[in-house]
């Protein structure tokens, strides 16, 4: 189906009218009618004839064509079953392009991967705001062979996960992200780039995944336990957090104790604590666990 001429709006409603589309809630649908912001992920993702690009949530086709013009190949992984038709005539131009219909979630991206080992894996997507989160932990943390995702996301989550020490966003979902990525925040994304207009303000943030975590520590599992026990009372000192936590294991002396090996006193608060930091407190930890 190739258009000539037409706004990206006008191009989303007319195909939207010809197969009586329903947007449905339960996939948090948001289709973006925004040229320039197209465009914006379109080169923060330096895509070129060596990637293929796995798409979350490709609903109509507009990014995924755009994708494909440049990828050796577009995997689209689309979980709404009345979505494919549609796709199928809007990307018929497209001999690159592979359609999937399931949730992400249950798609090995690993035997993705496998399939095109001499490409480089990149993710794209205009994700759904519910399951960002789940969605870019899941890739992350089961250590994908991906070189940067490329996402639409909530502003408010993409600035988290951007955040710095001692800022209002950061918390423990910064920490987990900058663990393995490199956060960059390309452009915010009013909501009226949107059909329909969701009730919040978006980002693109490209996360460039790191070959090797900045940070070494010797058990990754405590690592990540202190940083969400540190998070889970904001205003509280790190080391009430932990001994307030109930399942630290360790009493108000020892917790003070390693702090102090480690130079920190019983008053810091995680908020203030980067990566290495965090790392360094985790490894004490772990000395007098064995």
């Amino acid at each position: 189906m190739i258009f000539i001429n037409e706004t990206l709006f006008s191009k989303t409603k007319t195909i939207i009218n010809k197969y009586e589309f329903t947007f449905k809630k339960k996939f948090g649908q948001n289709f973006l009618i925004d040229n320039h912001v197209l465009n914006k992920i379109i080169s923060s993702a330096e895509i070129d004839e060596n990637d293929v690009v796995i798409e979350i949530g490709p609903g109509i086709g507009t990014l995924t064509a755009e994708v494909a013009k440049k990828a050796f190949k577009v995997v689209a992984v689309e979980i709404d079953r009345t979505l494919v038709p549609i796709l199928c005539d809007t990307l018929s131009d497209f001999d690159n392009i592979e359609i999937i219909n399931e949730d992400i979630l249950k798609v090995d991206i690993r035997e993705i991967a496998k399939r095109y080992f001499d490409k480089n894996i990149k993710i794209v997507a205009n994700l759904p705001y519910y399951i960002t989160t789940p969605i870019i932990m899941e890739i992350l943390e089961k250590r994908f062979p991906v070189e940067s995702i490329t996402v639409m996301v909530q502003r408010e989550v993409a600035y988290r996960m951007g955040a710095k020490p001692s800022s209002k966003d950061y918390g423990a979902l910064s920490l987990s992200v900058q663990y393995f990525c490199e956060p960059y925040i390309v452009a915010n994304v009013p909501r009226n780039c949107f059909m329909p207009r969701p009730n919040v303000d978006s980002a693109v943030i490209k996360l460039t995944v790191l070959e090797e975590p900045f940070v070494k520590t010797n058990d990754i599992k405590l690592m990540f336990h202190i940083i969400k026990l540190a998070f889970s009372q904001r205003r509280k000192t790190l080391l009430n957090c932990l001994f307030n936590s109930g399942d630290f294991g360790f009493s108000k002396e020892e917790i003070t104790e390693v702090l102090n090996e480690v130079g920190f006193d019983e008053k810091i608060r995680g908020e203030t604590l980067g990566l290495s930091d965090f790392g360094k407190i985790a490894d004490a930890f772990y000395k007098k666990i064995e």
